[in-house]
């Protein structure tokens, strides 16, 4: 019991960041509240997380997720988030585990970042940045920047209110296996593509 009120605890107040970050920069955060847990099980099964040795998140918020992704993680993994918000890596930092990197800057240096973290290519990359409201080069910049990141085999998985993630992604690497889930406020799609590769077995995202 004390675990599941801790649970809901931290979902309260990850909601009364969420929203106060909404209302600092709206146009950075792609929701006025935080993914579902329904939503969060859908994202890990479609980022195949049993067999991550690392994975990127990409805006992270809060952290709701975040903690989902750790719980899922296998122990000797890594996440690193990036998050372009300040306040919401300070919140990331309390976050208390040795498997979370979390670094403050853009989804468009992805490569540098990993660089400068001394780590491999990502096995997934999660995206929760909103591509429907940031500019189309950028858009390409940062999928551009996903794809050269990811491992052999590796997932990218965005979940997105609005589908244009998949339009801007089409000409670069291909239409998504796409997934609703409507147990979300607002109900989200999760687009998945696989980079090619022989490190890791398809799996069904479902």
């Amino acid at each position: 019991m004390k675990s599941k009120n801790r649970t809901d605890s931290q979902r309260r107040t990850n909601s009364l960041d969420f929203f106060r970050g909404f209302l600092r920069e709206p146009g950075i955060v792609g929701s006025i509240i935080p993914s579902s847990r329904y939503l969060e099980q859908r994202i890990i099964n479609a980022a195949d997380l049993a067999n991550a040795r690392l994975v990127v998140e990409l805006g992270p918020g809060t952290g709701g997720t975040t903690r989902s992704l750790l719980n899922h993680l296998p122990a000797n993994a890594q996440l690193l988030t990036i998050e372009v918000s300040a306040a919401f890596v300070e919140v990331l930092d309390g976050i208390d585990d040795p498997r979370l990197i979390n670094h403050c800057g853009s989804a468009a240096d992805l490569e540098d970042i990993l660089s400068q973290h001394q780590l491999p290519g990502a096995d997934a990359v999660i995206s929760g940045i909103p591509f429907s409201t940031m500019p189309d080069a950028v858009g390409r910049q940062v999928i551009d920047a996903v794809w050269r990141s990811l491992a052999p085999g590796g997932h990218f998985v965005a979940y997105q209110f609005r589908d244009h993630v998949a339009t801007l992604a089409r000409p670069l690497i291909g239409v998504p296996e796409i997934r609703m889930e409507m147990r979300n406020i607002p109900p989200m799609r999760v687009f998945r593509w696989q980079r090619p590769g022989n490190n890791k077995a398809a799996s069904d995202p479902a």
